[in-house]
């Protein structure tokens, strides 16, 4: 449905945009209504709703099918030979317990470094418990020891109690540092395209100090537990719903929902190792879930700001009905204890005695010997010097593979059946979560004024939920009914450039200042458009402009990902925004027949690309300084997934047999490109060219 209103004959490019009842709402309310929203929405669809025990194991496969994929491990990945060794081992009589140092391969190249505890005397095979750490951090002299040396005490205890307890490094802080920070401060967004999350990581490494604990000729491989806290707590969830050779775990502090996470503002506390690249927009419970029947423990602190504990309840109570589905409520359990994120003995206890329940089948047994750290960091120690072959520090370059780009078709038919593949791979895997841009109403209002033989539209619409847009279409005052339309999608340069050129064509009615240059500019743009009948359209996309939301790039960043935790990606929703304003455009009369151009700069035009391609009517697209690839480091506002279907260079192909002007770019980085568009070629022109002009 489209409505459309003419309001009145003024209009103001500085204002903010108008609700739905006439309250101004600024670009931060527009965004914590669509985040609440966007919740919402998620909380009922990710509702589970299995009334029978059959219809969940099936529901269960599919999940776990979904977070495979979402932690990129599907396909799994091969599980090469561990090559475990140990290079220490520490006799500690006075402890009763011998401590292995360890490293093992869980990928060829990736390296884990752990420590074996074990009683110093084994008559028999014993439960094991696989502990994760959280984000400790144990460094001397700037050497880390890895955060297995902050949480080695719970180890000790362990052993000294009976248990086989193995303890593993995560990647960011073990003793060869790698990264959990790439969306949170490293500015490595191109994680994103690639799929990439570090919790993938971290679950497979934990799949495979499974794999080596049976392996283990003192270990029990009946009696399995995992536990861990913070980082640790969300990676014994991960590890829980993934493999079913774990009995019994407790998690804890390591999972609340999105509510918390999102609207609550505890993902700015968060790495990423916390997230999936949630393309199949779960709630927190639906990993929750996967465990079940196992013998799960929530464990939190009350006043623990991480993982507020409304979120942990809200999820318990959602988890009864899968555990009663298998007549398992028992298995179950839930501790408060008092007290911040903080690794409390409270907790300690409660672990310890649920996984004495779970493993050993006692239940009176009192707690003795408290964990306490009575090693040196040293003793813990894998490596003297990193092996020359690791990839931890770059594993992110590798554990997620990239799309490789076939060799340019020979042939037309055979471009344009591989166009339709990429177009369906990148609706499922990169636009799934997008709505349907014809679904809901654009809601139109327009505002004109004319100056100096100029006309000013100011149309503003509905591009998703409570995002309402400006869009400045200006043109000469006879071009009512243009005969060519070019729509420039605008970041936040190209808004500033915009803003202060239609200020020097319209200083009495739009607010602000503008410069000799800014005038020179905008003279010359009118004296164009005065003397041909076209019409120019400049839209600042969401959070650009009048609806901007920080001023902060800090807090820009944390907006862009809680967006991703919600299954979104800034960029794709700045490609619905395009594609709205298509429809805003054609919605008006005057302007529906008009050929349309797209444009835009920079990071920017690698978004216009999609809009291009999935919207026919666009039948050119002008793209100034288009990045070579979504890998590049400052491509904050990427695409989900996108790199595991193609790049940029393929990606511009789609738009073919359209034209398509690349602007001060490397020709050379778009050979592929250019290639393809020879099997367009009419007469002496190809769709594709290169220009070189001054910004």
């Amino acid at each position: 449905m489209v409505t459309i209103r003419i309001l009145s004959l003024s209009v103001c490019i500085l204002c903010c945009v108008v609700g739905t009842a006439g309250e101004a709402l600024s670009g931060r309310a527009m965004l914590d209504e669509f985040l609440a929203q966007e919740v919402g929405d998620i909380e009922r669809s990710s509702d589970l709703k299995v009334e029978s025990l059959a219809a969940w194991q099936d529901r269960k496969a599919e999940l776990r099918r979904e977070l495979q994929e979402m932690l990129g491990l599907l396909p799994e990945p091969p599980r090469s030979d561990l090559r475990a060794t140990v290079t220490r081992r520490v006799e500690r009589p006075d402890l009763a317990v011998v401590v292995e140092n360890i490293h093992f391969q869980s990928l060829p190249g990736l390296y884990v470094t752990a420590n074996l505890y074990r009683p110093n005397v084994v008559q028999q095979r014993l439960p094991a418990v696989l502990y994760l750490c959280g984000h400790g951090n144990v460094k001397v002299n700037d050497v880390s020891y890895g955060n297995k040396a902050y949480y080695h005490h719970h180890g000790l205890w362990f052993a000294r109690n009976g248990y086989v307890c193995l303890i593993i490094d995560t990647v960011q802080r073990g003793e060869i540092e790698g990264a959990h920070h790439g969306t949170y401060r490293l500015g490595m967004w191109w994680w994103v395209a690639r799929g990439y999350t570090p919790a993938g990581v971290e679950a497979w490494n934990s799949i495979r100090a499974i794999d080596y604990l049976v392996s283990r000729p003192e270990v029990d491989a009946s009696k399995l537990g995992v536990t861990g806290r913070s980082g640790g707590g969300i990676g014994s969830w991960w590890l829980g719903a993934l493999d079913d050779r774990v009995h019994a775990s407790v998690p804890v502090a390591g999972l609340t929902d999105l509510r918390n996470h999102i609207l609550d503002g505890c993902i700015e506390r968060h790495c990423d190792c916390n997230y999936p690249v949630n393309l199949y927009r779960w709630d927190s419970h639906q990993l929750a879930a996967l465990s079940a029947p196992k013998a799960v423990l929530f464990s939190n602190s009350d006043r623990d700001p991480l993982f507020p504990m409304d979120g942990v309840l809200r999820l318990y109570e959602r988890l009864q009905a899968v555990y009663g589905l298998h007549d398992k409520t028992d298995r179950l359990g839930l501790t408060m204890t008092t007290g911040p994120h903080r690794d409390t003995q409270d907790l300690q206890v409660a672990a310890f005695l649920w996984l004495d329940r779970w493993l050993r089948g006692r239940t009176a047994k009192p707690v003795r010997d408290v964990a306490e750290k009575l090693l040196e960091p040293q003793e813990l120690k894998v490596f003297k010097t990193h092996p020359a072959d690791q990839k931890n520090t770059r594993i992110h370059d590798s554990f997620v593979p990239a799309a490789v780009a076939p060799e340019p078709p020979k042939e037309r038919q055979a471009m344009d059946s591989l166009r339709e593949t990429w177009l369906g791979q990148l609706r499922e895997k990169t636009f799934r979560n997008a709505p349907d841009p014809d679904e809901e109403s654009l809601d139109i209002r327009i505002t004109e004024t004319q100056r100096d033989g100029l006309l000013l539209r100011n149309l503003e619409f509905r591009s998703e939920g409570p995002f309402r847009l400006p869009m400045w279409v200006l043109s000469g005052a006879q071009a009512r009914r243009p005969t060519l339309l070019v729509l420039n999608a605008l970041d936040e340069t190209g808004y500033a450039k915009t803003r202060a050129q239609l200020q020097a064509l319209f200083p009495q009615t739009l607010a602000g200042e503008s410069s000799a240059a800014d005038g020179e500019e905008a003279a010359s743009l009118g004296r164009l458009l005065k003397a041909q009948n076209w019409a120019v359209a400049y839209l600042p996309l969401r959070g650009i402009g009048p609806t901007q939301w920080s001023e902060d790039p800090r807090q820009a960043n944390q907006i862009r990902r809680r967006l991703l935790v919600l299954g979104r990606t800034l960029g794709e929703c700045r490609v619905y925004d395009m594609r709205r304003a298509m429809r805003a455009l054609a919605a008006v009369g005057e302007l529906a027949e008009a050929p349309l151009w797209l444009q835009a700069e920079r990071e920017v035009a690698s978004l216009a690309v999609y809009a291009g391609a999935l919207e026919p009517r666009v039948a050119r697209l002008d793209l100034w300084s288009l990045p070579s690839s979504h890998g590049a480091p400052s491509d904050a506002d990427t695409l989900m997934n996108v790199l595991r279907v193609l790049d940029l260079p393929q990606a511009v192909s789609l738009v073919f047999p359209r034209r398509v002007i690349l602007y001060n770019v490397e020709s050379q980085d778009f050979a592929w490109t250019e290639a393809v568009s020879n099997l367009y070629k009419k007469g002496d022109r190809t769709p594709l060219a290169f220009r070189r002009l001054e910004d």
